[in-house]
């Protein structure tokens, strides 16, 4: 075996990933509704869709639609953040993203993996809309 085929592990950067898990745990929170700070948003694209056949029917596929994003299984194409994640729901392709924002609202958190100085905005839309 040459130099050149020796398998080389890289140190692993642990601040890198407590930080990374430390967002992942934050979006969780958002996702499932635990955060008091966060917001959730969804587009009127998917609104118009969801109340296609009344409003009643649209709140009860939007409370539908809430529990399939909190019970969702991420990939690993869906990052380590779990920021991010799409599925098919009532025929239609629908994702949710969830953007850290300082408190102002105005610009990004500078450090999304400090809750106190990051409020999230999960923003659920249709695929095309994103």
């Amino acid at each position: 075996m040459t130099a050149d085929t020796v398998s080389r592990t890289e140190p692993i950067n642990t601040e890198t990933v407590s930080r990374t898990a430390r967002i992942a745990a934050l979006s969780d929170r958002c996702r499932h509704g635990l955060d008091r700070n966060a917001r959730h948003m969804i587009t009127q694209n998917l609104r118009a869709t969801l109340d296609q056949n009344g409003p009643v029917h649209g709140l009860l596929a939007t409370s539908r639609l809430v529990k399939a994003i909190r019970e969702y299984q991420f990939t690993a194409d869906d990052g380590p953040e779990r920021d991010f994640g799409a599925f098919d729901f009532d025929g239609h392709r629908v994702c949710f993203k969830v953007d850290c924002y300082e408190p102002s609202m105005e610009w990004g958190a500078e450090d999304p993996s400090d809750a106190s100085a990051t409020v999230r905005v999960m923003t659920i839309m249709l695929t095309s809309d994103y």
